[in-house]
């Protein structure tokens, strides 16, 4: 019998390759003869580099970085299996979790720290960098990343222009000269589960500005400031770029989709190009980048599917499932590969929410809580290893109940 557990992580208790981990040792108890193939994955947001490092036998790499308020952090991204693969999470530099929920200011917050990492990938020889676009502080969209890989926004008089996403208002020309050369001959991902554009009600500033600290009247400031952004970026797309703008690629779609207008390219409407905060018309413009997915974008880079393509059993998860799972989300894309190969799919869950049989139709066989009963959320948290081993176990005996009810002779 061959298994796959491809959890995402339980945040706040379990990373993903912790928490297939757990679960394997209980489903081992049960049948100590399966062949249990452990694969984490992510969708972009936070636990993308040590899914993927983990899952192909990378390294990780520890970096001292800008952090969204100015001040220095310490940033881990990874180096894939291969030896030529980056990952880079936007949180890691540029992230929500990196300041105060009191110091918190989306006006003068900066992604440089991204683009520190991107270039010390560069350093590293790495020609393959995937940016997982999730858990962002900022929304300047990608203009510090950009400043640390050499661009410079300059206002009319051709000054500097201060860090953050409300200075872009009195953007007038930005000078790539000075960008990295090593760009253009490096293949940049942007990983992201969401399509949020770059503007307007469902955009950057409108949909995550207050997630980040912003007033309604700060959300308007910076509406005003990216929409500045986008004018001077489009003009100087027209003129004289150093590299290609690409868009984003469906999940089911081998070539980008170039969002144009007749005068030129439009950034402000790519799907993806809102995400982080703007990073993502960010990587676009100034890497060349192409904005994908999360989840397949992961599920590539450690083979997943070939390993489902042979399973009996797939097993997926994270903290909570409901009906939100559909959108999106790692387990919910899991399952759907698991289904394109006619595998059975369980998912786990520290909680199960509303609407969640929904999942039933979608694609998920069977949901499994990974509390026996009633239990404090805090003690959840703190018993997640054992409870999601004791979860695998119970899984496994009831696999093991339906096997026998088959007349399997292979029972153990």
């Amino acid at each position: 019998m061959r298994i796959v557990i491809a959890p995402d992580s339980f945040k706040g208790s379990l990373s993903a390759a912790d928490a297939a981990a757990a679960l394997a040792r209980g489903m081992a108890a049960v049948f100590p003869r399966a062949r249990i193939m452990l694969k984490p994955v992510a969708d972009g947001g936070e636990g993308t580099v040590e899914a993927l490092v983990t899952a192909t036998g990378g390294r990780f790499v520890d970096t001292e970085a800008t952090g969204p308020d100015g001040r220095p952090v310490r940033a881990r991204w990874g180096i894939l299996g291969d030896g030529v693969t980056a990952v880079v999470e936007v949180a890691a530099a540029s992230g929500l979790v990196l300041v105060p929920r009191g110091r918190r200011n989306p006006l003068t917050a900066t992604s440089r720290g991204t683009g520190e990492l991107i270039r010390a990938a560069l350093d590293a020889g790495c020609r393959r960098i995937i940016v997982g676009l999730g858990g962002s502080a900022t929304n300047d969209g990608g203009a510090g990343m950009a400043r640390a890989l050499g661009a410079r926004f300059l206002d009319a008089a051709g000054r500097e222009l201060p860090p953050g996403g409300a200075a872009l208002s009195g953007l007038d020309r930005i000078d790539v000269s000075g960008l990295d050369p090593r760009l253009a001959e490096t293949e940049i991902i942007g990983a992201t589960d969401v399509t949020s554009p770059l503007l307007g009600p469902a955009g950057a500033s409108a949909v995550f500005g207050p997630q980040k600290g912003a007033s309604p009247e700060d959300v308007l400031r910076l509406e005003a400031a990216l929409t500045r952004y986008a004018d001077v970026l489009e003009k100087q797309l027209r003129e004289d770029w150093p590299l290609p703008v690409k868009g984003l690629i469906a999940a089911d779609s081998p070539e980008p989709e170039q969002s144009k207008t007749a005068a030129g390219p439009d950034l402000r409407h790519v799907p993806g190009a809102g995400a982080a905060g703007g990073l993502g018309v960010g990587l676009m413009a100034f890497c060349g980048a192409t904005l994908r997915p999360g989840a397949p974008v992961v599920f590539e880079a450690i083979g997943l599917e070939a390993d489902i393509k042979h399973a009996s059993l797939v097993i997926t998860g994270e903290g909570k499932l409901d009906g939100q799972t559909a959108f999106g989300k790692a387990p919910m894309a899991v399952a759907q590969l698991a289904k394109k190969h006619g595998k059975p799919v369980v998912a786990v869950a520290g909680t199960l929410g509303g609407d969640v049989e929904r999942l039933h139709e979608l694609g998920i066989d069977a949901v499994m809580a990974t509390a026996p009963g009633p239990i404090p959320w805090k003690t959840s948290l703190q018993q997640a290893p054992r409870l999601l081993e004791e979860t695998g176990r119970r899984l496994a005996r009831l696999l093991r109940v339906g096997m026998i009810l088959q007349g399997r002779e292979d029972v153990p």
